[in-house]
């Protein structure tokens, strides 16, 4: 992880500050995609065919060199040509996020999953579910726009769950 953040960061400096310096061959401009591609190829071999601890080591660090430099240019694969399209920063953002809650999740499960019983069998679990339902239905009549849509979408079947958590959790406490 630590290669593949600087190895972004590197990449994103460098063409920030000097967009102009390009490889050009046979008239094609090589984005550094490429070279990360070779490089993810390489560590992946690498780690797939030693198991000595130290060639294990240099293949994370070339695997995450590779999907830095493919990271920065997510941008440009995504709109066929906008190198500067903030794809590039919303991608980076998401992964990092992701990894952030599978580590979290991964270290605090037990913690998580009992605070999460208590919720649902309270009454305020009731009451935000109804809460963010009624605001979510609202949006989605309200907007025309896909993302806050989805979205909507998204928090309204959180929502519906955790009524139905709720509600699942009082029966099986009354049928006891």
């Amino acid at each position: 992880m630590v290669s593949f953040t600087f190895s972004f960061i590197a990449a994103r400096t460098f063409t920030y500050f000097y967009p102009s310096i390009v490889l050009i061959s046979g008239g094609l401009h090589i984005h550094h995609f490429w070279f990360g591609m070779i490089l993810l190829a390489i560590g992946g071999w690498l780690g797939i065919n030693y198991n000595i601890k130290e060639i294990d080591m240099i293949a994370a660090i070339v695997y995450g060199v590779g999907g830095g430099l493919i990271a920065d240019e997510v941008g440009l694969l995504l709109t066929f040509g906008n190198y500067y399209s903030e794809l590039t920063w919303t991608f980076i953002v998401i992964l990092f996020s992701f990894i952030a809650t599978i580590f979290l999740l991964n270290r605090y499960h037990d913690t998580i999953f009992e605070e999460l019983h208590e919720f649902v069998s309270s009454k305020a679990s009731l009451y935000i579910g109804v809460f963010l339902a009624a605001v979510s239905v609202a949006f989605i009549f309200e907007t025309g726009n896909f993302v806050v849509t989805v979205a909507s979408l998204g928090l309204t079947a959180t929502a519906v769950v955790i009524i139905l958590a709720f509600l699942i959790h009082r029966a099986r406490k009354s049928s006891k």
